[in-house]
């Protein structure tokens, strides 16, 4: 079931899910209005003589003209949005493309003015006049004249929508609200103060007690999507087995290469393999459901390109800290999930590969701290990431990796900083958590 989940947020995330779902709805109400037409008699008198429209040649060259508009703008709209993608991907990383792509407000605008035009074209077939026989879909063309009312108001906030989204703060900040909200569906949980270390699991011992061994290979080459671990519980409690990952999702796979080891005491049938790898979803590109890392990259491309030699804009990377610094600080506080799934019985039937929190903190700021070298500025701003995020922490194990960070962050400002003042103020920060 989680796995339908997972393709249904992918369809979901497409460029062209929406606007087709708009595009079948618009042929559904042009039948659909054609019909109420074709049924009801709509008074001419008082106001509707201004709005209903009586005259064959009328309601065609209406509707020609809304559709002939509608068709001409969504072009228009087409062509603006990839003028967006091609500057942000040239500016902000190609990989940024696809934020830009799912712009819902993008995918509703161009869905509406494609189905605008195929709607006036239905109703423009439904007029009739021959033999003495008129027929008018008087409601049906008033449906299409507010559509085009509507659609020219969706075009000015849509060219104000692009005017804002390639600006870098805007793009750093989306990105930012994205990782909030994959950080709390990925990690629920806050974590118990009282905790410390995770309690020791005799894995050993566990796998000494099978005699088997298989090894589990990768079908194909692509990277790690999705893993649905709840299914992979349950088989593995089906067939009284243990199975041991090797990688998780955003990893890279090649294929023949050993997902994992499972320990057995019978020998699986090759259905029974294939009903494990059945729960993998292996694709030509990374994904950000289950993978944090991914969105995380995505902000530190955008402070590196803007630390490169070419573009050297501090004040974008400096936005970058801060908000990774923002997601830093609650994960600090969450529990991340144990790498030993237990089923109900709490026999040990799964070892994952899992990420932890000084995993994200090594993907959050490695690069931009290599990246900095020779700028105060954001050399100092990472040291007060760091400080910031230490007030946090709880754990030591989480404490240590922070203070490891700041100790490297020291030693690029102590190498790469030339003014006296600069590097003595940074040394007077990292003394808040470097105890020499």
């Amino acid at each position: 079931m989680k796995k339908l989940l997972f393709f249904w947020n992918e369809l979901k995330a497409t460029f062209w899910f929406v606007p087709v779902l708009i595009i079948l709805l618009s042929i559904l109400l042009s039948i659909g209005f054609v019909y109420i037409d074709q049924v009801t008699t709509i008074s001419h008198d008082g106001l509707g003589r201004y709005f209903i429209v009586n005259s064959v040649d009328s309601a065609r060259s209406i509707l020609s003209t809304i559709s002939g508009a509608m068709i001409g703008v969504a072009g228009t709209v087409f062509s603006v949005t990839l003028v967006a993608l091609t500057l942000a991907s040239s500016q902000l990383g190609p990989r940024l493309i696809k934020s830009f792509m799912y712009v819902r407000l993008n995918q509703i605008v161009l869905g509406l003015y494609i189905s605008t035009y195929l709607y006036c074209l239905i109703v423009l077939n439904a007029i009739q006049e021959n033999n003495g026989f008129v027929f008018i879909p008087s409601l049906s063309i008033l449906l299409a004249v507010i559509a085009a009312i509507v659609n020219i108001i969706l075009l000015i906030v849509f060219i104000h929508q692009i005017a804002i989204s390639i600006q870098a703060d805007k793009v750093i900040s989306d990105i930012s609200a994205f990782i909030s909200k994959q950080v709390i569906l990925l990690f629920p949980e806050k974590m118990d103060v009282e905790i410390d270390t995770e309690k020791e699991v005799p894995v050993d011992t566990i796998k000494a007690k099978y005699s088997n061994i298989i090894s589990v290979k990768c079908p194909k080459n692509g990277y790690i999507q999705y893993i649905d671990r709840e299914s992979l519980l349950n088989l593995m409690t089906n067939f009284d087995t243990l199975l041991e990952l090797n990688y998780r999702p955003g990893d890279f796979l090649v294929e023949d290469i050993e997902i994992g080891k499972l320990y057995t005491n019978d020998k699986l049938e090759n259905d029974k393999i294939k009903n494990i790898l059945f729960q993998f979803v292996i694709g030509k590109t990374k994904t950000a459901q289950q993978d944090l890392e991914f969105s995380i990259h995505q902000m530190v491309e955008i402070a590196a390109r803007s630390l490169s030699s070419g573009v050297n804009d501090p004040f974008t990377a400096i936005a970058c800290i801060d908000n990774l610094t923002s997601t830093i600080c609650h994960l600090a506080q969450v529990k991340f999930p144990s790498k030993y799934l237990v089923d109900d019985k709490k026999e040990l039937r799964l070892i994952a590969d899992i990420l932890n929190f000084e995993g994200v903190l090594d993907a959050a700021f490695n690069q931009i701290r290599q990246f900095s070298v020779g700028n105060p500025a954001v050399i100092i701003r990472l040291m007060e990431a760091f400080i910031t995020i230490h007030e946090f922490t709880t754990k030591e194990i989480y404490n240590r990796a922070v203070i490891k960070h700041a100790r490297m962050t020291l030693n690029v400002g102590k190498e790469s900083i030339k003014e006296k003042n600069d590097l003595e103020d940074l040394i007077e920060r990292s003394k808040i958590i470097i105890m020499e």
